[in-house]
């Protein structure tokens, strides 16, 4: 088989602006050139094959960054109890120790260099040599997904550079300085790549056996998170609530997706094959790429041999002797509030979702929990973590469904219900429409429950409106006078780099 090197080498330097490191000095004692040999692509089809197969190996690679800011922020891991020294990188995040001079997340997250190789598909394979259905799917695929990209920028940053072309040679310095768009300027152009989106797929919602590439349900998903987002946030009200809910609505009949009878399935990972849940994971498999992001939720060994599950009503049970072969580092953990809040032993979530470790003392203290949802299983002899990381499942729909219809004054509570017989089994409790706050609250508990892990909680919050984060999050790390602090600032060093750059506003 033969095998295309595509790069694009900037003399190894780029602006900050576009998610890569800044090297001035290097920048004027060389050339500028491009080694991107886009005759290739234009010309062999396996070329440019190769080229999209690579952007899902390079997405993959924002795995950890996509979890972070998804859920670290949130309630879930505030004050937590952990058995080794704590990860103060993940606690800037949940203490929002966050200022102008303490920014946990420079360079926008590297996310413009995916933008950058995603901006080169969608620049090239119009004229590359593919046939017309494929050229049309994949670069359906590249918007969906550049979409998705622009909107973790904007819930994270707020207003950030917009490129849509892809950086090919630098002449000069100057050449990579960009200002700033403003929010509404990213809004309209995440809008604009879902419709592009959507027309290229043309109404196919063909679904791969492993739903691990993007597809039209994905970017209907989607359509209904941003819309939700700009109706909430950025003055689009029900006319974007609408917009939202048809796109939902379109995803919710699909007859290839739905809920999974059993929640740990959703994980299962000998259980990817047509999995009806999952609308869009990132892939781990083995000899391949296997999950290391969650390293901090786990336990190191010797502890693994001193700690216990199920002390009461018992049988205790050492950790090691149900995970043997897991090994990590308990950095990371929940409050014995939080713990004591999900602890619903008839809610099929939490076993597979986490397990808490006590200690073999009297009274048996809580040390700390294991997060399980991505634990992986045993292969050959090792913890092999080849989970699948969904980015959007069927439970998604459901509870956007709700929300869209909660804003818009309608009974959210089938989706609600839907997602909680499925959680509780048999003689649930259904939930009856209430108020908007508390149809708004009812949503974001199945929030708390359904998502542990999976980097949701933050944006549930945030898109249901700043009181819901405000009433969420301990007001000793985030208070409604610091409604600032809701996104993130950028480095003194991203602003010395570039001099159109501008710090985020409140900062």
């Amino acid at each position: 088989m033969k095998t295309y090197k595509l790069t694009i080498t900037l003399i190894g330097c780029l602006m900050v602006s576009s998610g890569l490191f800044s090297c001035q000095d290097q920048l004027r004692e060389v050339i500028p050139q491009t080694s991107l040999n886009q005759s290739l692509v234009l010309a062999d089809a396996n070329a440019a094959q190769t080229l999209y197969t690579g952007i899902y190996s390079t997405f993959r690679n924002y795995h950890s960054t996509l979890f972070t800011l998804g859920e670290m922020r949130s309630d879930i891991w505030a004050d937590g109890l952990f058995t080794e020294s704590e990860d103060t990188g993940l606690k800037q995040y949940w203490s929002h120790n966050i200022s102008a001079t303490n920014v946990p997340l420079d360079n926008w997250g590297g996310l413009y260099s995916l933008i950058d190789r995603v901006n080169t598909v969608i620049k090239l394979f119009p004229a590359a040599p593919l046939d017309e259905a494929k050229r049309r799917t994949y670069l359906a695929e590249m918007y969906g997904m550049r979409a998705f990209v622009y909107y973790t920028l904007l819930r994270t940053w707020g207003g950030v550079p917009i490129t849509t072309e892809p950086v090919t040679s630098v002449e000069s310095l100057t050449d990579l300085y960009k200002a700033r768009s403003t929010p509404e300027e990213v809004m309209k152009l995440i809008k604009s790549d879902l419709e592009q989106s959507l027309t290229l797929f043309a109404g196919s919602n063909a679904l791969p056996t492993k739903r691990v590439t993007w597809s039209r349900a994905a970017t209907l998903t989607l359509k209904g998170d941003v819309f939700i987002w700009s109706g909430t946030h950025m003055g689009g009200g029900s006319a974007d609530f609408k917009v939202a809910k048809s796109a939902l609505e379109d995803v919710k009949a699909l007859p290839a997706l739905g809920l999974q009878a059993t929640f740990a399935d959703i994980f299962d990972p000998t259980k990817k094959s047509n999995n009806k849940e999952i609308i869009f994971a990132i892939n781990y498999e083995k000899n391949e790429a296997t999950q290391g992001v969650y390293g901090n939720f786990l336990v190191n060994t010797t502890q693994a041999g001193t700690l216990f599950f199920d002390p009461v009503p018992g049988p205790a049970m050492a950790v090691n002797a149900a995970y043997p072969l897991v090994g990590g580092a308990s950095r990371v953990g929940m409050s014995g509030a939080t713990i004591a809040k999900l602890s619903n032993p008839k809610d099929q979530r939490i076993r597979p979702s986490f397990r808490v470790m006590y200690r073999n003392t009297a009274g048996f203290p809580i040390a700390g929990v294991m997060l399980t949802k991505f634990i992986g299983r045993v292969d050959s002899g090792i913890q092999l973590y080849d989970n699948d990381f969904p980015i959007y499942r069927y439970a998604d729909v459901l509870l956007l469904l709700a929300e869209a219809n909660t804003k818009l004054g309608n009974d959210p509570s089938a989706d609600i219900n839907a997602i909680r017989a499925r959680a509780y089994g048999t003689g649930f409790t259904p939930y009856s429409n209430g108020s908007q706050e508390a149809n708004m609250n009812a949503i974001l508990d199945e929030y708390l429950r359904e998502f542990i892990g999976e980097g949701k909680r933050w944006w549930a919050l945030r898109r249901a409106g700043n009181s819901y984060v405000f009433a969420a999050v301990n007001p000793v790390y985030l208070s409604a006078t610091q409604a600032f602090k809701l996104v993130l600032p950028i480095s003194i060093s991203m602003l010395n780099t570039d001099p159109k750059l501008v710090q985020t506003p409140g900062y």
